[in-house]
Formats: C-alpha cells, sequence, structure tokens
C-alpha cells in the first residue's frame, strides 16, 4: 500500500462522502465493551472535526444514551458497509432517552452537535476506515481487497 493510501486509511482518521461533498474527521476508536461503555462522557469539549468511532463485532440493534455526557452529539448510525443509516442530530447532554439506531448497526460516529447539517452528511453517505471490514465496505481503503 502506498503511503498516501496508507495516510488515507489511518486508523485515527475517518472520511466521509456523500452527495454533499467529503470531510476527514480525527476520531478515537471506540472498539472494546470498556471504550464503548466510557464513550465521550465527562468531556466538556471535542476539538472541531473530530469525533469517536464506535465500531462492534457485528451488525446489531444499538441504542446510545448521553447519561454523564456534557456536550451535544450528533450520531451517525452506520452499516456494516459503511453507509450512514440514520443521523440522530445534537443529541441533548445528560439525557437518559435512549436513541435507537434500529437493526443492522455496525458502527456509530458521534461528532460535535451540529456538525452533520452544517456540512449537510445526510443518510446513504460512506464512511471509509481501516476498522470495517474491507471485503464489504461500500468506500474501501486503496489497496484493500474488493
Amino acid at each position: 500500500m502506498s503511503e498516501r493510501a496508507a495516510e488515507a486509511c489511518a486508523s485515527t482518521h475517518v472520511d466521509l462522502r456523500g452527495l454533499w461533498g467529503q470531510a476527514r474527521f480525527r476520531i478515537e476508536l471506540a472498539n472494546t465493551p470498556r471504550t464503548r461503555a466510557q464513550g465521550l462522557m465527562h468531556r466538556e469539549s471535542l476539538p472541531a472535526m473530530s469525533g469517536m468511532l464506535f465500531v462492534f463485532k457485528r451488525p446489531q440493534r444499538v441504542s446510545f444514551w448521553m447519561k454523564n455526557t456534557l456536550i451535544p452529539l450528533d450520531m451517525l448510525f452506520l452499516t456494516a458497509d459503511g453507509r450512514v443509516a440514520r443521523i440522530h442530530e445534537n443529541a441533548i447532554p445528560g439525557d437518559l432517552t435512549p436513541i435507537h439506531g434500529g437493526r443492522g448497526i455496525q458502527s456509530v460516529l458521534e461528532l460535535n452537535g451540529g456538525t452533520a447539517r452544517r456540512l449537510g452528511i445526510s443518510a446513504g453517505s460512506q464512511l471509509r476506515h481501516p476498522a470495517l471490514d474491507q471485503s464489504r465496505a461500500a468506500w474501501p481503503c486503496a489497496g484493500a481487497s474488493q
């Protein structure tokens, strides 16, 4: 894999693309039960164009809540191929109401509240990251077998 291709799929970033354009976000990866349970709780801020990517072992029904979360968040619920299935905008800090992502969700990208609307991110947008199964990815990492 070339250096440029490797950079395009660094574990520290995700790329999103759609009819609205393309954007890159610096992310933290939450791919263990402990890191998924902690999420972005107790943080007073999140840098612009940053977020957290939650990755599950298999597609499933997921729900999130905002317990101990101090900042509003947009939640992008993604299918196994990295397509945005649903967006929940501006989740309310501290709210215990479950936010359902639906069935068949394998990853969730949390961003600062308002980011999805500001950039025009919509359902059907595609996410690229090496934690996704590259054989199923709608937008695979360069050099990955398809």
